[in-house]
């Protein structure tokens, strides 16, 4: 296939988001994306009929995080990400850090964790297996700040700027294989940041936050050095269709203008989500101690008036 004109997109018509929204991207992504809402709805219901809730705002999170992923990969606009820079980098963008924070916050370890029936006595069912690949040292590897922060910011650099990129564009196998890996380094790296579902590393918040800005301003400094460049610096679009209309410096720069701005958006997006946790936690905590407080009698304020009550009276003893 030939490197630069991408034949099988040669007829693309101009770009248009009407056009654009028409149903014909990924099969792959379109399954997955539809598995995904079953699968959830199932444990939701399975919850529901034995009496037990799960929080609207979580279903909510979820589903808006799979219809994000479909918009990208399983419309028209996948179709474009293989010939137009620009439309590329929004469909990377949003697969590896708006979807899987919303698919995150969607909280899906915890609800399997609630849906699945526990196996008896000497027995492993899923639950058990989930159960222990959360707790295996594969997970407090691929889970570890050590890992998920040079793993996010190499997903830009070691990708786009080597020949590794050029080769995984040549077909459309290798772009769904790409966007495939954006979506799971973007889930490993949130995972431990959002904090919603159970895992191996739990930090206070504070960490997560400096996890969260430790990895951000490497995507501002990829969508700026896209934006400087003065001439194109990945192969693959160096050519667009010529049906397009497009110019590849005009649109390598548009590339780079998305990915610096949309840097900020998973920023906002957790910062929130994290100080929200914060304060419900703090407040579930001080409930907590109210409560104990309530069963206790108020024992230390039992002890300490005791306290006070025996030295008014060893005052009294001496001064009499």
């Amino acid at each position: 296939m030939d490197h630069s004109g991408h034949g099988m997109m040669m007829d693309l018509p101009p770009f248009t988001l009407g056009r654009g929204l028409e149903f014909g991207g990924d099969a792959f992504f379109l399954v997955g994306c539809l598995l995904g809402l079953a699968l959830y709805g199932w444990a939701v219901l399975r919850l529901r009929r034995r009496g037990d809730s799960w929080p609207v705002g979580r279903i909510v999170a979820w589903v808006v995080g799979v219809l994000t992923v479909a918009l990208v990969m399983c419309t028209k606009l996948n179709d474009y990400g293989m010939a137009m820079f620009s439309v590329h980098m929004v469909q990377h963008m949003v697969i590896s850090m708006l979807s899987p924070i919303l698919l995150l916050l969607g909280a899906p370890v915890t609800l399997t964790l609630r849906a699945l029936p526990a196996a008896g006595r000497g027995h492993k069912g899923p639950r058990e297996l989930l159960v222990a690949l959360l707790h295996s040292r594969y997970m407090r590897v691929i889970t570890h700040p050590a890992f998920t922060i040079p793993l996010f910011i190499a997903s830009l650099y070691a990708l786009y700027f080597t020949p590794l990129f050029d080769f995984l564009m040549e077909s459309r196998a290798g772009h769904i294989a790409m966007m495939v890996h954006f979506l799971a380094v973007g889930l490993v790296f949130f995972w431990p940041i959002m904090g919603v579902d159970p895992g191996p590393h739990r930090p206070g918040y504070v960490m997560r936050m400096l996890e969260l800005f430790a990895g951000m301003p490497f995507h501002a400094f990829f969508g700026i050095a896209l934006m400087m460049a003065s001439e194109t610096m990945v192969t693959t679009f160096q050519h667009p269709p010529a049906s397009l209309g497009i110019d590849a410096l005009s649109d390598q720069q548009a590339a780079g203008g998305i990915a610096w701005a949309f840097s900020e958006i998973p920023s906002v997006l957790v910062l929130i989500a994290l100080v929200f946790q914060w304060y419900t936690t703090e407040k579930r905590q001080s409930v907590r101690k109210d409560r104990a407080a309530d069963r206790d009698g108020d024992k230390e304020l039992a002890a300490y008036n005791a306290y006070l009550a025996s030295l008014n009276a060893r005052s009294q003893g001496s001064q009499s």
